[in-house]
């Protein structure tokens, strides 16, 4: 193999491995919003939890966050305003990708 197809290799393999990465924190974003949601919404631990995992699965809607938050929004009502979802969504991508690096 040539050096420019060990470069080509590396730089496939790295974007596969970011790609990953990203729909994982996508994934655990979407848990911890749905944990969040769910207290703001009186839920027992199991019905977080079954919560959170409706939450993860709204993310196949369509492309982007978009879904994710309509999902949380119209769920939560007035318990919450767009702000403080958005912000909230911004914060816990933040706290997701920090839980993924610390396990790896």
């Amino acid at each position: 193999m040539s050096t420019f197809d060990d470069r080509e290799n590396a730089f496939e393999n790295k974007f596969a491995h970011d790609a990953e990465m990203q729909f994982k924190a996508d994934a655990r974003r979407n848990k911890l919003l749905g944990l969040w949601a769910a207290e703001l919404m009186g839920k027992s631990a199991e019905e977080a939890a079954e919560y959170a995992k409706e939450v993860i699965k709204s993310d196949f809607e369509e492309a982007g966050h978009e879904d994710v938050y309509r999902k949380v929004s119209g769920d939560l009502g007035d318990k919450a305003d767009e702000a403080t979802i958005r912000t909230k969504m911004a914060e816990l991508m933040a706290v997701a990708k920090t839980q993924l690096m610390n396990e790896v």
